[in-house]
């Protein structure tokens, strides 16, 4: 995923603090089992408390904020911060990172899984070398990481955005998914249980279901062919905050304005101009500064063996209070927000 029209300079920003990261390597311990020599978990004083974030790609605005929550958590608790990734969010284009981050030691690698399998072998190597691994946004196979942040349950994401689309569409007529990469595991598992709770909608139909791939022109280009090819349709679902923007674009200047009901995953910065003139009534979203910020100190918890991420376990995050993992070693933000002309100035990210 990704949002609004402010990017970072992260490239440069990003290989400094790595070099700091790596200077301060070479003390964490593993995840799943510990390397050889290491400690099951290290006392907190001497903790590598170098975290490294790398999301699906770089120059995307929706990390690029997730980050910034990150790097908040960390300069709290005292460690060192860095995010370093790829320019193109492919399956196996992390890859090379994550070796990289094994090689220099860092204390945790915090990941948004372009694909939930094609990272694993090199996250499994990176935790045998003794670095922990936090999954965000965006999850691989569990065995593969030693937590999962989770920005809200699958099942409350996919309901929020067919009873937002239901209600705007009268409850009836056909309906369209804009999603980014076809491997993205977050939005394929909102897509099945979106199509499972259009089980109590029978008057709603999915007709098609296309991909934007996380990139602005493409996810508008797709906005426009799915009009063309579906004369009848009612309304877009777009669970990925590129693809939802840049729908709206296309829609705002449209003769499908106020006829065609766009929803999905958003921010209040990026939709703003495009409630406000009616291109959109209502969207959703958490917030992906506190999703950054409780993965950070989720990690934090997972170095100094605050938490071995079994179900139960407690652990402190800053301003977020106490989080509890639950099943599968997950860590669970919160709800998603609905946003709309009444709430939506209350908002900047």
């Amino acid at each position: 995923m990704k949002f609004g029209n402010k990017f970072r300079t992260v490239a440069v920003v990003a290989i400094a603090s790595l070099a700091l990261a790596a200077g301060c390597g070479g003390g964490g311990d593993g995840g799943g089992e510990a390397a050889p020599g290491a400690e099951a978990s290290a006392p907190a004083e001497d903790a590598n408390l170098a975290i490294t974030f790398l999301p699906k790609n770089l120059g995307n605005p929706y990390f690029d904020v997730s980050a910034k929550g990150g790097e908040a958590a960390v300069k709290e608790f005292g460690g060192t911060f860095a995010e370093v990734g790829p320019a193109e969010a492919t399956p196996d284009a992390q890859v090379s990172y994550i070796n990289t981050l094994t090689q220099q030691q860092v204390g945790a690698i915090v990941i948004s899984a372009n694909d939930k399998q094609a990272v694993c072998d090199a996250l499994t190597e990176a935790r045998d070398a003794g670095v922990k691994v936090v999954t965000f946004d965006s999850d691989t196979n569990p065995d593969c990481r030693d937590l999962y942040v989770n920005q809200a349950t699958a099942e409350g994401i996919a309901k929020v955005q067919i009873d937002m689309i239901a209600e705007q569409i009268g409850d009836s007529g056909e309906i369209a998914i804009l999603s980014a990469s076809a491997n993205a595991t977050n939005q394929n598992a909102w897509i099945e249980l979106m199509k499972k709770e259009l089980a109590n909608h029978p008057n709603i139909k999915l007709v098609d279901t296309v991909y934007g791939n996380d990139k602005d022109q493409e996810s508008f280009d797709k906005t426009a062919a799915l009009l063309q090819s579906h004369p009848e349709l009612k309304g877009i679902i777009s669970p990925t905050t590129v693809g939802i923007a840049a729908a709206a674009r296309y829609l705002s200047t449209s003769k499908a304005k106020g006829k065609v009901a766009l929803t999905g995953l958003g921010t209040p910065n990026q939709m703003r101009e495009y409630v406000k003139d009616g291109t959109v009534k209502e969207f959703a979203l958490w917030n992906p500064e506190d999703l950054g910020y409780l993965s950070a100190f989720a990690a934090k918890a997972i170095i100094t063996g605050e938490i071995k991420g079994d179900e139960g376990d407690k652990f402190t995050a800053g301003k977020l209070g106490e989080k509890s993992v639950g099943a599968d070693k997950t860590v669970l933000l919160g709800d998603p927000f609905k946003f709309n002309k009444d709430n939506i100035d209350q908002f900047d990210f």
